[in-house]
Formats: C-alpha cells, structure tokens, sequence
C-alpha cells in the first residue's frame, strides 16, 4: 500500500481524450460483455488507467474483475480522516483477498485541512466544501499521473445516476463506468457466485457508505442513496459531476 499525502501544491490538468474519443470508446464497446469491457479497456490504456474505489458496499465486484485481468492495476483510495473503521479494515481484507498489489491511499492536504477546517466540523455546516478539500482535492493529486479511470458507479443507485454511460469526459480523462446497467440483483449473484466479502455495515442498513459523520441507514423502499447527506440538499461529493472548488 503507498501512502500519500501533499504531492503536488497546483495540478496542471492537460486534456487528452475529448467528446469524439468517449464516442468512439461507446460506440467500440456497445456489444461488449463487462469482463470484455475491463479487458479491454485495460489493455488499450495500459500504463494511463487507475481503477477509484471507496471500498464501499459494492465496491467488491469492479474490483474482482480488475483483479482477474491485472492485480498490478493502480487502485486510488481517497482516506478522507472521516471513513469508517469498518471501511478501512474491509478495505485491507478486500485488497488483500483480491491480491492487488498497486493501492494507493491519499488523504487531504494537511495544510488545507489546518486552514479550512481546523475543528474538523466542517461536515456539519458546509458539506459541499467538507467534501471539496478531504475527497475532490486529493483524488486530482491521485488521478494526476493518469488519463483515464475507472469508477463503480451503477445507474440504479440514484436519481442523478439513471440512465448513467459507460464512458464519460470528466477533466480532459476518460471516466469509464463498467458496471453502469447493473442492478442490485446482478450485484448479489455476482457476490455470491464468487464468495466475495460484504462491506461489514451493510448488514446494519447501509446501503451507501460514505464518510462517518454524513452517512446513515436506509430503510426499506428508500433510494440507495438517501443516508448520504441526510437533511441537506447534496446527493454527490463533487468527484462525480460539478466540484465544488477547493480553494474556497
């Protein structure tokens, strides 16, 4: 595991895909099985590619079809300072069972932190800006060396993620969401089928985990989604779609 914390103090983002690009990756992978999808995509990018997980409660399955292609793959892990115990231990177990060999954990800025949230409470009254220094900040320090990424977001998870594509411009990178048209019954069999460990909590009504102080239980019927950010109206961190800026 390769710890990292203040890299580099500006980031100069050089696009290098654009909209005919993730055209063309749709339109090349339209027909395209997952696993197929992975491989892909893996070996077109060799050397540019890092899979993001939260290690959340279905963060499991995109990892283990990383794994069976190439465990040297760079996994980014974005430790905000305010995750779970259970998530970062899952996190351990997981990398471990799957045999990755290239995690990279980064944590924010300690002299941001010191500056705009010295009591650490900044969760509880600007979530949006919370979430800008401890998630969105860090992730572009990690994703840096990289043109493209690939996420674990599912369409079914939210209002804001239906009809989620496969393929995405995020910042001049190719963001590709290999398990965009999965349900949660595809997840379960998937889990299943090949003996992966559930996230600890989710047997306690976490659907969604995210950071400690801003997830809670979800009741039955509700959206995935609706224990992140309960009572504010925020559904997303600001790594996937509009960031809030960190320098504010």
């Amino acid at each position: 595991m390769v710890e990292a914390a203040r890299v580099l103090d500006v980031i100069d983002l050089v696009p290098t895909f654009n909209s005919d690009d993730v055209a063309g990756y749709a339109a090349r992978y339209a027909d395209a099985s997952t696993a197929e999808l992975v491989a892909g995509v893996l070996a077109d990018l060799e050397g540019r590619v890092a899979a993001v997980s939260s290690f959340g409660a279905e963060s499991a399955v995109l990892l283990h079809l990383i794994a069976a292609i190439d465990k040297a793959i760079p996994v980014v892990f974005v430790n905000t300072q305010k995750m779970f115990g259970e998530t970062l231990a899952y996190r351990d177990e997981l990398a471990e069972r799957l045999g990755l060999t290239d995690l990279r954990v980064h944590r924010p800025d300690p002299f941001t932190l010191a500056a705009r949230d010295a009591t650490s409470l900044r969760w509880s009254f600007d979530p949006d800006g919370c979430c800008a220094i401890r998630k969105v900040e860090p992730l572009r320090r990690a994703l840096a060396p990289f043109d493209a990424w690939l996420s674990g977001r599912k369409g079914f998870q939210g209002a804001t993620r239906t009809a989620l594509p496969r393929f995405e411009l995020d910042e001049g990178r190719l963001k590709i969401n290999p398990l965009a048209d999965w349900d949660k019954g595809r997840l379960d069999n998937y889990f299943a089928q090949h003996d992966l460990p559930r996230h600890p909590l989710e047997r306690h009504g976490f659907a969604s985990i995210g950071c400690m102080p801003c997830t809670s239980t979800v009741s039955p019927g509700e959206d995935p989604r609706a224990g992140r950010w309960r009572g504010w109206d925020k559904t997303e961190c600001g790594i996937h779609g509009e960031a809030h800026d960190p320098a504010f």
